[in-house]
């Protein structure tokens, strides 16, 4: 039985590995304009962005959802990345755009992942409390914080300079059209130094899926893990947000996707599996952003609108279940 659910889990995956090669071939070679030798370099930094990106939050949602023991639950609805809007809107208001805080793309992405995981930590410290806080505790609380956040932004982009404003709105979109290609490099060092420390986590995060007891029982250190677990979802998010911006609903459905298609509850599959299903989302998507929808529209309002009702999908299911 085991052999047969781990043979089909192969072929699922071969398959998703298989689209999403296929998107990115597409994307870099589909239609290029301009020249092959300045379109293309261009376009492969821009795919690179997106891998990392979709992969970063593919595993920072999986593994947070498992140490949250909730599966609609990501970081970004909770309003970590909210912090990024706050990060970027204050440094415009008081220091402005020719500020080396802003100018120098090392220095802001620096800057932005700093406090956000900071901010997230802090979030995370006084709010979750492994069996003492209701899990919904925590998505309150962090919608709560997340709208304060963006009442903050608004307040500040009202009152700030129509110039700095203009230049602002640019970085609070998630963009794969203007992507920061001297961040892409740092962005993948710190992806696979998070892939490396996080490898070690792996089974025992399979056997967290047990249960706070039940893994304590078996040998895990249960708050070492959280807590491990906390600071590599931080760090990750905190990076895909500085290098292209926000996507708050892309976690989650790449993650339950990712949940309904492969039967395992091995998480080595599944963040597998969920970057493969985000890559072929973000590649896919922009790919049809550009060359269906002629950039009328832009990928991060087509993935925040569907996760929005996915999100209400998966909140009346559950309502449903407990019922």
């Amino acid at each position: 039985m085991q052999s047969s659910v781990k043979k089909h889990n192969t072929i699922k995956i071969l398959i998703l590995a298989v689209i999403a090669i296929l998107s990115i071939i597409g994307f870099l070679f589909y239609n290029i304009q301009g020249g092959f030798s300045y379109a293309f370099p261009k376009r492969v930094i821009r795919v690179c962005a997106m891998v990392i990106t979709g992969v970063a939050i593919a595993y920072a949602t999986v593994m947070f959802q498992t140490v949250t023991r909730n599966r609609i639950l990501t970081p970004s609805i909770i309003g970590v990345d909210s912090m990024y809007e706050v990060v970027q809107t204050v440094l415009y208001f008081f220091l402005g755009s020719a500020s080396v805080f802003v100018v120098d793309r090392y220095v802001n992405f620096g800057t932005a992942i700093v406090v956000m995981v900071i901010f997230a930590l802090l979030l995370y410290r006084f709010l979750f409390r492994a069996d003492k806080y209701p899990i919904f505790l925590l998505l309150l609380a962090g919608m709560i914080i997340g709208t304060l956040l963006g009442s903050l932004v608004t307040f500040l982009q009202v009152i700030i300079d129509p110039i700095e404003y203009l230049s602002l709105q640019s970085r609070l979109f998630a963009s794969f059209t203007n992507v920061k290609s001297e961040l892409v490099g740092i962005s993948a060092i710190i992806l696979l130094a998070c892939f490396i420390y996080g490898s070690r986590m792996m089974r025992d995060l399979d056997v967290m899926n047990l249960g706070r007891e039940t893994a304590i029982n078996l040998g895990v250190n249960y708050d070492k893990i959280v807590l491990n677990v906390l600071v590599l979802a931080s760090i990750l998010l905190a990076t895909s947000t500085a290098l292209v911006g926000p996507i708050t609903f892309l976690g989650l459905i790449v993650s339950n996707l990712a949940y309904q298609f492969l039967v395992t509850y091995k998480h080595s599959v599944l963040i597998l599996g969920a970057s493969l299903i985000s890559i072929i989302a973000l590649v896919g998507g922009q790919f049809l952003v550009q060359h269906v929808f002629h950039l009328n529209t832009t990928l991060s309002v087509i993935i925040n609108f569907i996760g929005g009702l996915y999100f209400i999908y998966l909140l009346l299911k559950e309502s449903r279940a407990a019922g």
